[in-house]
């Protein structure tokens, strides 16, 4: 029986996807957050997207974050991630601070370069720039978080330099994978991506396994391995229930499943589900289907979203516990009832 012995965190992660009006949206996410803090998840995360609804419903994470804070009191709180080449680097930094201020040091500050072209044009920002944007931005955050003097003199307020060790880099490539191990930050690895034309039938630990390499290769020497995993888990407690859901969820999704870069994958249930990478049934099918992801061996961190399948709000709820109660643990994840240590 697999189970990873590298597994050290588990998390929900959430592009707040519901099919529901904005408030819903967020309310919902909230409640879910909530619930996989009393399943005993060790951490939460939420990403950021500007404009496209159907891409995430979120344009102001930190704001959503504060909110959820006020709720929880334990689990660990990420961004996966801020589009940081769209953002003001010294507000990043500020407003990170102070959440990670008002949840007692429990924030993890995850950015990434960002993907939609149109959301650099509404920017005024050109995105055939995103990588260099992203590296001055990223070294901008660095230096206002640590107090050291920005341009004109001046330093932040409250200045937060325990978050400079808890930024983590998001990549679909090998050169990101050593540009965040090189940095000493922790590496956030996606749920899916898309396949090259010269292996279109690559698995997603073929692809992964060789940023994990570069990433560690780069990783200064002493420093911890922070490798985290993100991946689609559905879990329903019948398995035709929850293949019933996946068909409505991955065909509702696969426009923009295509739209993203994908090639487009055969008609049947099977083969969408293997085009997206998702793991969905019981707890039984799931956990077989995630022990064959070899990428899983070598992460110390696995974050399940429901997307693509984005089954109703109450079908989530229980996922997020099934995940907790059964798969987890048979992966090798051990629940921690700890309280969360301040980072003050």
């Amino acid at each position: 029986m697999k189970r990873f012995a590298n597994l050290k965190r588990l998390g929900f992660f959430t592009r707040l996807l519901d099919e529901a009006p904005p408030a819903d949206r967020y309310r919902f996410a909230a409640e879910q957050i909530v619930r996989a803090e009393k399943a005993g998840l060790d951490s939460a995360w939420i990403a950021q997207h500007h404009f496209h609804e159907r891409e995430g419903g979120l344009p102001s994470p930190f704001t959503f974050l504060g909110y959820v804070a006020a709720q929880t009191s334990r689990i660990r709180l990420g961004t996966g991630i801020v589009t940081l080449p769209l953002e003001n680097a010294v507000r990043v930094a500020e407003d990170a601070a102070v959440l990670d201020l008002l949840c007692n040091g429990r924030f993890e500050l995850g950015v990434g370069t960002g993907g939609n072209p149109s959301a650099f044009a509404a920017f005024g920002l050109d995105s055939a720039q995103r990588n260099e944007i992203f590296a001055s931005n990223l070294e901008v955050v660095r230096t206002a978080l640590v107090g050291k003097p920005l341009a004109g003199g001046d330093t932040i307020y409250p200045q937060r330099p325990q978050l400079d060790k808890r930024i983590w880099q998001a990549t679909f490539s090998v050169a990101g994978g050593a540009r965040a191990g090189k940095a000493g930050d922790g590496l956030l690895l996606s749920r899916t991506q898309p396949r090259t034309k010269e292996a279109p039938k690559a698995t997603l630990a073929e692809i992964q396994n060789p940023v994990i390499d570069a990433y560690l290769d780069a990783l200064p020497k002493g420093a911890e391995p922070r490798i985290m995993a993100s991946r689609s888990v559905f879990v329903a407690d019948d398995h035709r229930e929850a293949m019933r859901l996946a068909d409505i969820g991955l065909r509702r999704a696969l426009p923009q499943f295509m739209k993203g870069g994908h090639a487009k994958p055969g008609k049947t249930l099977e083969e969408m589900i293997i085009a997206f990478d998702t793991h969905v049934g019981d707890a039984d099918h799931v956990i077989a289907s995630l022990r064959a992801d070899a990428t899983l061996e070598r992460v110390t961190d696995l974050v399940f979203q429901v997307h693509s399948v984005d089954a109703p709000h109450p079908h989530v709820l229980r996922s997020i516990e099934l995940v907790a109660e059964k798969v987890a643990p048979a992966l090798g994840w051990t629940r921690t009832a700890g309280e969360v240590a301040l980072a003050v």
